[in-house]
């Protein structure tokens, strides 16, 4: 299913969210905008996409991961902001800085995809922030965005606070997708934070069952355990 863009009422209601609450840097707390300059001039690698060489992200088809910045100052905030605060507004500053990115490392794909959400986390929540980046990022890019063809089709614990190996078993087998609904696509998944890479991978062997022929994965900030620049 191709993502629609926001409805007049849905635009109309963020217009008014942003003149009853103006704009504050998640990271710093500056009026002005959702992630100020100074803070933005702060992001680790400058905004760079960097290819995450830990050799584990290769299980269940997965080509590689790109990621903006270590889980640190300032898209941290930013991330968690828009993960648990409902700063929705916070998605599409974030998926600028990721084409901004993609536009200096063009990876040649098909169709974004945003890691789903179980529905019952979807309810709990309101939304799915990997989905808000990702159709934000399709806009970006002029990019399709597939959202319910990948599913997370039995509820999982969060990952927060779990081993490599727990997270692996928790997300086993919890992905699923159409018979061939990405027959012949290169596939760009996209996810807020990589830590130990299970929820891609597992996301990718559902997807490469489902006739991608590429699937690569594509993160805001990422567990520090070392980078390589991606055009190295």
């Amino acid at each position: 299913m191709v993502a629609t863009t926001p409805s007049v009422a849905e635009r109309l209601w963020q217009e008014l969210l942003e003149l009853l609450f103006p704009a504050h840097c998640a990271a710093c707390r500056r009026h002005g905008a959702w992630l100020c300059d100074a803070c933005l001039a702060d992001v680790p690698g400058q905004g760079q996409l960097q290819l995450v060489p830990w050799p584990h992200l290769a299980a269940g088809g997965l080509m590689g991961v790109y990621s903006l910045s270590p889980h640190a100052h300032p898209l941290r905030e930013a991330v968690h902001a828009l993960k648990y605060g409902g700063v929705r507004v916070l998605a599409p500053p974030l998926a600028a800085l990721v084409a901004e990115g993609l536009a200096e490392c063009p990876l040649w794909v098909d169709t974004l995809v945003p890691v789903p959400l179980h529905i019952a986390r979807i309810r709990q929540r309101g939304y799915n922030q990997s989905e808000l980046l990702a159709r934000a990022l399709g806009d970006e890019c002029a990019l399709a965005v597939s959202c319910g063809d990948l599913v997370r089709h039995r509820p999982t614990r969060s990952q927060v606070g779990l081993s490599a190996d727990q997270r692996q078993a928790n997300v086993d087998g919890a992905f699923a997708c159409r018979p061939d609904a990405f027959a012949g696509e290169r596939v760009l998944l996209i996810d807020d934070v990589l830590t130990t890479g299970a929820t891609l991978t597992a996301c990718a062997t559902a997807l490469r069952a489902a006739g991608a022929v590429e699937v690569w994965g594509l993160t805001l900030t990422h567990a520090e355990h070392g980078l390589r620049r991606s055009r190295s």
